[in-house]
C-alpha cells in the first residue's frame, strides 16, 4: 500500500480535506498518515486537533510551529521550526507521497522538508492568485516543488502549466470546498440557534477578516473600518469567526472581542467547525470579510459575499461577490446592496465557478493508480516546445 502523508495546519484546510481524508483512510490501496500542525495545536485558536481526534482519525505526528506572538520574526521562526519538525517526521514515517493543500507558511515548510527528503508532493488548490497576501508567493513556490497538481478551475490549471509543470500531472477536478458542502449534513435554523445561542429570527451576517500580509501597518485601520460599518446594523445578528494565525492576527482578535462586548447583537467564535460554519452559510443573509471561503464556498449557498480589500485579488468570482475597499463608507454601501431585494433576486441562480463537487473521489482514484516513481525526477515543461 502507498503511504500517503497528509498535512493539515488549520481549521480551514482540515474542513476542505475532511472527505478526502476519509476516502484515503478507507482505500484498499492507500495507507493514510496524518500529520497535524499550525493553529490546530494552539489554545488561542481553539485546539482544533481535538476535533480531528473526535472525527475518528488517528494522528501519526504533531509538528508544533505557532509562536507566542505574530510578528514577522515569529512567523519566520515558525517556518524554521516547521522545516525541522516536518523533516524529522518524514524521517520517522517514510511516506511515499506528501499531500498538502493551499499556501500557508506551515504548508510551505512541509513542502521544503519533503523536497529535501526527495519525497514526491501532491498539491491541492494550486495556480490560484491572491495578490494581497504572502500566500501568493508561497503557493507558486509549492507548485514548483510538487509532482501532482489537483486544481479547482481551468484558469488555475493553465497557470500551473505556465509555471513549467507537465500537463499530464495537472488534474482539474474542482474545489474541495464544494465537495465538502455536498457531503455535510447541515443543521436546521432552530438547531443552529440552539447550538450557538443566537437569535436568527432577524437577518444575520457572518464575518471573517484576516490580516492582509502584504500591506504594512494597515491591519488595525482596516478592521476598525469594518467594525465601524457594522456598528450601523444593530438590528442584525452579527457573528464573527476569528482570524488565521498570521502576522497581526492578534490585533484583529482583540478589536473583535472589544466590539462584541459593546454590541449585544454581536458574537464571536474561535472556531465554528465545518458543520456549524456551513449551516451559517445556509441560514445567514450574507458573508463579509476577506476570507477565501466567501469566494470558494459561499456562492454554493447563493448568498451575497462582501469581499473587502485586496487579499483575494485575482481569484475567480461568482456573480454573488461584491468587492469593496477597506473603508467604512464603501463597506456600508456594500452591505446595504447585499441585503437589497434587487441584489438577492439577481444572484438566486448563482453558479459556483469552483465546480459541482466530486473532487475527492477523483483525487483518490489518481492516487491509487499513479506510479509514484514516475514523479521522482521533475523536468521543466516549456510552453515553447
Amino acid at each position: 500500500m502507498k503511504k500517503i502523508c497528509v498535512i493539515t495546519s488549520s481549521r480551514a484546510d482540515y474542513g476542505l480535506l475532511y472527505n478526502l481524508l476519509l476516502k484515503i483512510k478507507n482505500s484498499s490501496y492507500l495507507n493514510l498518515q496524518l500529520v497535524v500542525s499550525g493553529s490546530h495545536l494552539s489554545k488561542q485558536h481553539g485546539m482544533t486537533v481535538d476535533q480531528i481526534k473526535k472525527d475518528g482519525f488517528d494522528i501519526d505526528a504533531c509538528v508544533p510551529v505557532i509562536q507566542d506572538n505574530d510578528t514577522h520574526l515569529d512567523i519566520s521562526r515558525a517556518i524554521s521550526d516547521g522545516i525541522i519538525g516536518f523533516s524529522e517526521t518524514y524521517d520517522e514515517l517514510s511516506p511515499d507521497l506528501v499531500l498538502i493543500l493551499g499556501d500557508r507558511y506551515e504548508i510551505l515548510a512541509s513542502a521544503i522538508s519533503a523536497t529535501i527528503a526527495n519525497i514526491p508532493i501532491a498539491h491541492l488548490h494550486g495556480g490560484e492568485i491572491t495578490q494581497g497576501a504572502q500566500d501568493e508567493v508561497f503557493r507558486h513556490s509549492i507548485t514548483k516543488m510538487s509532482h501532482l497538481h489537483f486544481v479547482a478551475a481551468k484558469p488555475y490549471m493553465d497557470r500551473v502549466i505556465q509555471l513549467g509543470e507537465n500537463p499530464k500531472s495537472v488534474f482539474c477536478y474542482g474545489g474541495l470546498g464544494v465537495d465538502a458542502i455536498r457531503n455535510t449534513l447541515l443543521m436546521t435554523k432552530e438547531e443552529l440557534e440552539s447550538e450557538l445561542n443566537l437569535d436568527l429570527k432577524k437577518k444575520a451576517l457572518l464575518v471573517t477578516f484576516h490580516p492582509v500580509t502584504l500591506e504594512k501597518l494597515r491591519t488595525r485601520e482596516q478592521i476598525m473600518s469594518l467594525l465601524s460599518a457594522l456598528s450601523d446594523f444593530s438590528d442584525l445578528t452579527i457573528v464573527f469567526t476569528m482570524p488565521n494565525a498570521d502576522v497581526d492576527g492578534t490585533i484583529i482578535s482583540e478589536e473583535i472581542k472589544s466590539f462584541v462586548e459593546k454590541n449585544k447583537n454581536s458574537h464571536y467564535f474561535i472556531s465554528l467547525g465545518q458543520q456549524k460554519y456551513y449551516s451559517c452559510l445556509q441560514h445567514f443573509s450574507a458573508v463579509i470579510g476577506n476570507s477565501s471561503s466567501g469566494l470558494l464556498e459561499a456562492p454554493s449557498f447563493k448568498i451575497p459575499t462582501i469581499n473587502i480589500g485586496s487579499r483575494q485579488d485575482g481569484r475567480l468570482r461568482a456573480k454573488s461577490i461584491i468587492d469593496c475597499k477597506a473603508n467604512t463608507q464603501q463597506i456600508l454601501a456594500a452591505i446595504k446592496r447585499a441585503l437589497s431585494k434587487d441584489f438577492i433576486a439577481k444572484i438566486k441562480n448563482t453558479i459556483n465557478p469552483y465546480g459541482e463537487g466530486g473532487s475527492s473521489v477523483k483525487i483518490v482514484k489518481v492516487l491509487e493508480k499513479i506510479n509514484i516513481s514516475e514523479f521522482e525526477i521533475k523536468k521543466f515543461y516549456d510552453l515553447g516546445h
